[in-house]
């Protein structure tokens, strides 16, 4: 049978994500200049760099349906040309039922091409409605999601309140923020406006906007009684990426609640503490130096990892063949090395920056910070980052030692 011919008013053109074949806008196209950004210039939205976002999307969902064990159901409110939600359908064993939708009706219509262009309209349907009345409709009890995946162009605070609501019980979501220049304290206005929190422009600012944007959410659903529980978390590129389970009731969401709090730093000799609870009284002054000390929060001082996902992630991983195998591996493996790590890390070269010293393997600070009797373990936040319970007097001292 000869594959139907795509009829968009744009170039189109085939590409290959996982296992899935969806067709896409022809992005060389929509660049007039040297340096633009074509995803935005094209009639629909596509990103080719988020192939990663999307495999990653892919295991924690498999990972989470074997969690629940029973058929599930998947909304993905802004999904512009539906290979995310393909990709689901087509990769992802155990869902029944998948709602797309974009405020576009030229990303809508190429979401349904892709749909029938699969054979997936048994399973996949196509809105064309805005996201927040979308989520709405599906609010009602036995109407909601189990899985619901937000990955706007920017910040997903304007749909996360709808999407707390259409997610039921023990359901997972997932939210994308890709304006991190606010969340990492580039914009601290902006950051308090949208989030509710003061970012700090610290070494470890990636982790910071990951606890913001849970912080956020951990609020948000708190208002309808809602707690969550936050099981996965990246930061990759351009963007941090957070995965909660909700969980209904008064006492949960007071329960999550109380893991937010503050993170306290000293610009001057880098010592970092956290304070839990959103009414804490905080230190003006940093305890080692003297120095005036910075706020940032309230957000998220609970776990960012949960140890049997991140284990069901990577098993589902072993299966697979994707183009981002090694760096996926990679990520979960160190993920689950940070799972019971402390809050927050070191970045050995801004140390050595700051001591004007040479930088030393990162293995063999690590080596030492284990023989003091602290934990030490690498991050996927940044390469060169260390997770360690040690004061930053010590680490900046294991340092010297062993470059002089």
């Amino acid at each position: 049978m000869k594959e139907a011919e795509p009829s968009f008013s744009f170039p189109t053109v085939v590409v290959r994500e996982g296992e899935t074949r969806v067709v896409v806008p022809k992005l060389e196209v929509f660049v007039k200049e040297r340096g633009e950004y074509a995803p935005s210039k094209a009639p629909v939205f596509y990103n080719p760099v988020m192939e990663l976002n999307r495999d990653l999307a892919v295991l924690a969902l498999q990972a989470y349906q074997q969690t629940v064990e029973r058929k599930i159901s998947v909304c993905e409110p802004l999904s512009s040309c539906g290979i995310r939600g393909v990709r689901f359908a087509v990769e992802v064993e155990g869902i029944k039922r998948i709602v797309l939708n974009d405020i576009s009706k030229e990303a809508a219509k190429l979401a349904q091409f892709n749909i029938e262009r699969n054979n997936l309209a048994d399973r996949i349907s196509a809105a064309n409605e805005d996201a927040n009345l979308l989520l709405s409709c599906y609010a009602a009890p036995r109407k909601r999601f189990d899985y619901i995946d937000v990955d706007p162009f920017g910040s997903p605070v304007p749909y996360m309140d709808s999407a707390v609501r259409a997610l039921r019980d023990q359901g997972l979501l997932a939210l994308t923020a890709t304006d991190v220049a606010p969340l990492c304290g580039v914009h601290p206005k902006a950051c308090v406006r949208k989030y509710g929190g003061r970012p700090l422009r610290t070494a470890y600012c990636h982790e910071l906007a990951v606890r913001l944007l849970a912080g956020c959410l951990t609020m948000m659903a708190a208002k309808h009684d809602i707690g969550i529980r936050v099981v996965f978390s990246h930061s990759t590129n351009h963007y941090i990426r957070v995965y909660a389970i909700a969980r209904y009731g008064a006492k949960r969401a007071d329960k999550s609640v109380q893991k937010m709090g503050y993170v306290l730093h000293c610009f001057t000799c880098l010592h970092r503490e956290t304070a839990s609870g959103i009414f804490s009284s905080l230190k003006k002054n940093c305890p080692e130096c003297g120095s005036g000390i910075r706020t940032a929060g309230p957000l998220w001082l609970g776990k960012i990892f949960d140890e049997k996902l991140l284990a069901l992630m990577e098993r589902e991983l072993k299966k697979r063949k994707l183009r981002n195998q090694k760096t996926i591996l990679k990520m979960l493996s160190m993920s689950k090395d940070e799972v019971e790590a402390p809050p927050m890390y070191y970045i050995t070269d801004k140390i050595c920056d700051k001591l004007n010293l040479p930088i030393p393997p990162l293995i063999e600070v690590m080596k030492k910070l284990r023989k003091a009797g602290f934990q030490a373990v690498p991050t996927h936040f940044n390469n060169r980052g260390i997770r360690t319970d040690a004061p930053a007097s010590v680490f900046k001292e294991i340092i010297a030692r062993l470059v002089t």
